[in-house]
C-alpha cells in the first residue's frame, strides 16, 4: 500500500502503545512521520523503528497539554517533512482510582493531556490544512466515551468530552464546506504499557477490562482509516456491546459495573510502593508497543465504520420498542405503559 509515501503523518503519543503502533503502520507504508510525545529518547527509538521498515520521520518532544509547544512542532514537521496530510491525536493519561481519592492537580492533568491535548493537536492540524482544504484529522476515542466506568472518571470525562468537541467540530466544516475529513475512533481494552504506568491509589496493580486486543490491530484500523475516512469507527465485539448496551439499559449498566469493573480493572499483583507512574513525567524504561497482557489479547478484532455505527442507534431503539412491547403484554407491565384505544 503506496497511498502515503512521502506523505506527512503526524502522531501524538507516538512514543508507545497504541501511538507508536499506527507510527510504525504508516511506515511500513512509507510516510514520513512526525513523531510527538514527551519523552526525545523513546521518539528517536520509534524513529529508528519506523526508518528500518521504510518510512522516515522527525521527532518533537512535547507535552500536547502545552497548546503553543504544539503549534510549534507542527510548524517544525510541516518544515522538515511537508505539508501534513494525516494527523493522529493519540496522547493520554490517566489515574486508576476512585473519585473521592483523585485530586484536582490529577483530574485536571489528564484533562489538559487526554482532552485538551487532542484539542490543541486538532488545532495545529486545522492551521495546516485548512488553507490547502485538504487533510484528515483522526481523534483516538474509546468505548468509554460512551459509558464512563468505575475507576476511570478522569480519563472517561475527558474522552466524553472529545467526542463533543469532535462532533461540533465536524457540523462546523460541514458548514464551511471543507473538504477536511475528521474520524473518531472509539477502542475496545487494548493490551499497551498504560497499565504499568499509569497513575494508581488502588491497592493492586490496574489491568485491561477483558476481551483485550493488541495495539496492532487499531493500527491497521487507523490506516484504513486514514485510506477512507469515516465518520466514526467502533472497534471490538465489547466496544459495540458497552455503546449499545448503555444506549438500551443504562440504569442496568451503572449496577452491573458497580458489581463487576472494580476487580476487572486490578489483578491479584499488589501495587509496590516505589511503582512509578508517567502522569506529570515520562517513565523512561517502559516505553514498547505492547503491555504485559499479550497472552489474553487477541491479534485482530471486529471493526464498524460509519455506516453500521449510524444505523446502530436506529438498531438500539428498535430493541428498546422490542422490550416495552414484551413489557406491555406481560401480566405485570409497569403504570405507565398504557394500551393505545
Amino acid at each position: 500500500m503506496h497511498a502515503f509515501r512521502h506523505r506527512t503523518v503526524v502522531v501524538t503519543g507516538a512514543s508507545a502503545g497504541v501511538g507508536r503502533a499506527i507510527a510504525l503502520r504508516f511506515a511500513r507504508a512509507g510516510a514520513r512521520l512526525g513523531l510527538i510525545a514527551r519523552d526525545a529518547a523513546a521518539l528517536e527509538e520509534v524513529k529508528e523503528e519506523a526508518e528500518r521498515l521504510g518510512g522516515s520521520a522527525h521527532v518533537a518532544a512535547t507535552d500536547v497539554a502545552d497548546a503553543d509547544a504544539v503549534f510549534a512542532a507542527a510548524d517544525e514537521i510541516a518544515r522538515q517533512l511537508g505539508p501534513i496530510e494525516v494527523w493522529v491525536n493519540d496522547a493520554m493519561v490517566t489515574v486508576f482510582a476512585p473519585v473521592w481519592k483523585i485530586t484536582p492537580e490529577e483530574f485536571r492533568r489528564v484533562t489538559e493531556v487526554t482532552y485538551l491535548g487532542a484539542v490543541h493537536g486538532t488545532f495545529a492540524a486545522l492551521a495546516h490544512m485548512r488553507p490547502r482544504n485538504r487533510g484528515t484529522i483522526i481523534q483516538i476515542g474509546s468505548a468509554l466515551a460512551y459509558r464512563g466506568i468505575p475507576l476511570q472518571a478522569a480519563y472517561c470525562g475527558a474522552k466524553h468530552a472529545l467526542r463533543g468537541f469532535t462532533n461540533s467540530l465536524r457540523s462546523e466544516l460541514i458548514h464551511a464546506k471543507s473538504a477536511i475529513n475528521l474520524t473518531i475512533m472509539e477502542l475496545p481494552a487494548v493490551n499497551t504499557p498504560q497499565f504499568d504506568w499509569a497513575r494508581t491509589h488502588m491497592p493492586r496493580e490496574p489491568r485491561p477490562v477483558p476481551p483485550v486486543v493488541e495495539p496492532e490491530a487499531i493500527a491497521d484500523a487507523a490506516f484504513r482509516a486514514a485510506l477512507h475516512p469515516r465518520r466514526e469507527v467502533w472497534i471490538g465485539w465489547s466496544t459495540l456491546k458497552v455503546i449499545l448496551g448503555n444506549m438500551v439499559l443504562p440504569a442496568f449498566l451503572d449496577r452491573y459495573l458497580a458489581r463487576a469493573a472494580f476487580e476487572a480493572q486490578e489483578t491479584r499483583v499488589p501495587v509496590a510502593p516505589d511503582r512509578r507512574d508517567n502522569l506529570m513525567t515520562p517513565v523512561h524504561d517502559l516505553h514498547r508497543t505492547r503491555g504485559r497482557f499479550g497472552s489474553e489479547a487477541s491479534e485482530s478484532t471486529v471493526v464498524a465504520p460509519g455506516p453500521v455505527a449510524r444505523l446502530a442507534p436506529v438498531f438500539a431503539g428498535a430493541l428498546v420498542l422490542f422490550s416495552l412491547g414484551l413489557l406491555a403484554r406481560g401480566r405485570h407491565r409497569p403504570r405507565w405503559i398504557r394500551r393505545a384505544h
